[in-house]
This record gives structure tokens, sequence and C-alpha cells, in this order.
């Protein structure tokens, strides 16, 4: 058997035929006849030149494959085939790490993740470690007022460069200088905190929420950002953890610490979008000086986001997580999973998804059924969505 090789294909339910990646291929990988735009395996060599060009991300398509599909093949498809189950992996990329990142962070929800059904189609890996996009940086706040934990609300503009990114996918940020062995250091993963069309309206800029860690690389580099430096950039990432475009959906989000970046911005995106279904917050922190955006947070009317923030270092009280406050509000919860439109997401330090699920158990037997075949069915129906780091 041939070892199995990894194909750039064509969405041709999605693509608009506007020819520009054929333009913009430098090695003329790309062809098209009256029905379809593909690419050819034998030429093609992976340069991700095409990628950010394209206006609606059907250039974003890759198979692992036994056998290359032939031009011929390729011309016939009415919609891409489905992954067929391939044992042996393909070889590895310059970017691999980034996508074995994403399924380690995925591992908790129990099984393979997948998106809502009415989510947005994601743009995946337009800029990459060898080609990475370089965004200003616009606005670099201090979030918390406890002096030993430093979070940071990041903006950063993409100017010119297409940069789609949609609410809960993550971007690769590039530290600069060199590693031990004298190579570029790889992306370090942030979720992105804001909306789908900008942190400002109509200006598709982008937000991060960066903690600064004691020694860490990436994020001392960044918390130190000033206005106006470039930050080099990969992306974006994540294909599962979005939003349902469904505007009566009710979202049950449960985070901690930096977790609340998707969270944010999910929040952002559905205050603009006027949707009705509601959402229901659970965040913890150590106290009110630790968490990100406690102060926007408490001005968010119940009607948008009915909020619950958890804190386990107050003065004379016993600590609490977010695990605890979700059994003292079992019923509501409950009431909450019987609801065939409720997505839950769950974002936070590694870990944190063990309390969630003995207290989803709980609750879950409360209402007389099996919490995993719960949670099973809602993973399944792209309802249910983890996220931890």
């Amino acid at each position: 058997m041939n070892q199995p090789v990894k194909q750039h294909l064509i969405d041709p339910e999605i693509c608009i035929r506007c020819y520009t990646c054929e333009m913009t291929c430098p090695i003329g990988a790309i062809e098209h006849d009256d029905m379809n735009v593909v690419v050819n395996a034998d030429i093609c060599n992976f340069c991700m030149d095409c990628i950010p060009v394209c206006p609606t991300g059907s250039i974003d398509e890759w198979r692992v494959v036994a056998e290359p599909y032939t031009l011929a093949q390729q011309y016939e498809m009415e919609e891409l085939p489905e992954q067929e189950d391939i044992e042996v992996a393909a070889e590895s990329g310059a970017d691999d790490p980034i996508e074995t990142l994403l399924a380690e962070a995925h591992k908790g929800a129990g099984g393979k993740a997948k998106p809502p059904a009415s989510a947005s189609k994601p743009a995946i890996n337009m800029y990459t470690l060898g080609k990475p996009a370089t965004l200003k940086v616009q606005g670099n706040y201090r979030l918390t007022d406890d002096p030993e934990h430093d979070v940071r609300h990041i903006i950063l503009d993409p100017g010119a460069l297409p940069f789609p990114v949609l609410e809960g996918q993550s971007v690769g940020i590039i530290p600069p200088g060199k590693d031990a062995d004298g190579n570029a250091h790889l992306p370090r993963l942030y979720s992105v905190s804001s909306p789908r069309d900008g942190e400002r309206p109509g200006y598709h800029n982008i937000s991060l929420t960066v903690k600064r860690e004691d020694k860490g690389l990436a994020s001392n580099f960044l918390c130190d950002l000033k206005l106006g430096d470039s930050v080099d950039v990969t992306g974006p990432f994540g294909a599962t953890f979005l939003m349902p475009s469904t505007p009566d959906a009710h979202l049950l989000l449960i985070c901690t610490g930096t977790g609340s970046a998707p969270m944010r911005a999910f929040t952002m995106q559905r205050q603009r979008s006027g949707a009705t279904g509601g959402m229901t917050m659970f965040f913890g922190a150590r106290s009110p000086e630790t968490l990100p955006y406690f102060g926007p947070l408490k001005k968010i009317p119940d009607s948008l986001l009915k909020k619950h923030l958890v804190f386990s270092r107050l003065p004379d009280q016993d600590k609490e997580y977010v695990q605890d406050r979700m059994i003292a509000e079992q019923d509501s919860i409950a009431e909450i999973l019987q609801d065939e439109k409720t997505h839950i997401y769950i974002c936070g330090l590694r870990g944190m998804e063990e309390g969630v699920e003995l207290a989803l158990t709980s609750i879950a037997e409360s209402m007389g059924q099996q919490w995993t075949a719960l949670r099973d069915a809602m993973r399944e129906d792209g309802r249910y969505h983890v996220e931890t780091y």
C-alpha cells in the first residue's frame, strides 16, 4: 500500500469561481473548467499563497488519501468527499504542532468534537509559521487590579490583510527570536476575545485576553507590547468550538480565568446580532480583582447574560468553584439541559472540566438521566464543546 498523502482540495459548494487562487498560485497548480476550480496534486507544494486571497474559504480544504484525487475526479465533484479512514497518518508539516495542540485541547469533550450545524464556516490556517501575518498593536490594557495577577486585553489590527476569524477560534502568536536550536519559536495559541466583525464593529481588528506567566515567553512578549508594535500571527485555527447561528439557541458558558476570551466574543456577537435565546455564564476566579472584564460583565443585562461570578479566595468566606455554584443552581441548569436548543461551552485551565463533569453528572441524575449519554448526544449534535489548556 502506498504511503498516504495530504491533498489540497477546493470545496465546489462554496467556491464562487472568482479564480483569484488560480491567478495567485506561483507554480500553476490550480486550474479550472466551466464547472470547478481544482488543484493538481502532482504540482501543489503547499506554499499556501492561495489561502489568504480566497474570499469564501473554499480553498482551505484538505484530505489525507491513499491515492490523490485526479483532476478528472475533482472536475466531477459536486461536493467534497468525506475524509476516509486512513490507518497511517500523512507526513507531518511545519504547523502539525498546532493540530496536535488543538486535538489535545478538545480531549475533555469525551470524543470527537463537532461544530454546531448552523455555525458559520471558519477560515482555517490562512497564515502559517513560514508565512505569518503581521498585525499592528492598537491597544494594550490591563484588566485586573491584583498586582500579582496581570491580565491584558490586547487589540491587533491586520490592516489591509484578510484575517477572517470567528468567535471560538484561536490564533498563533510567534514570539520573536530563536529557540535553543536556532529555530524560530513555534506559535503559542490564544483564543480570540472579539466578535467576527472586529473589536470595533466593522473594523475587523481582533483582541486577545492574555495572562502574564512567570518566565512565559509568549505571554511576557504580548503583555509588554506597545502601541504600533508588530506581531507575527498564524491561523486562524479551530473548526468546532464555534457559535450556532440560530438566534434562539441558549448558550451555557462555563469558564475560568482567561478561558473567558471566547465567552466574551460569543457575548459580543450575540449582543450585536440581537439573538434572543439568552446565555448563562458560570465564571470562576480567585477574587473580583483577578477576574478579567469584571466591570464590563456587571453591566451586561441579565436578559442577555445571566451571570454567576464565582470566587475561591474571598476573605472570611469558604472557597467556591464553578462546579459548586452549578450544584447550587442545579434546578435552573436542569431546565437549560432539557432545552434541545442549548449549547454548552467549557473553557479554561486543563482539569477544570473534571469538576464540571461531576456537577453535570449530579444534575443529570436529578433529572433521571445519565450524563454521559446526554453529553454524547449533545456532542454528536454539535452542542457540547470543551477547550482546556
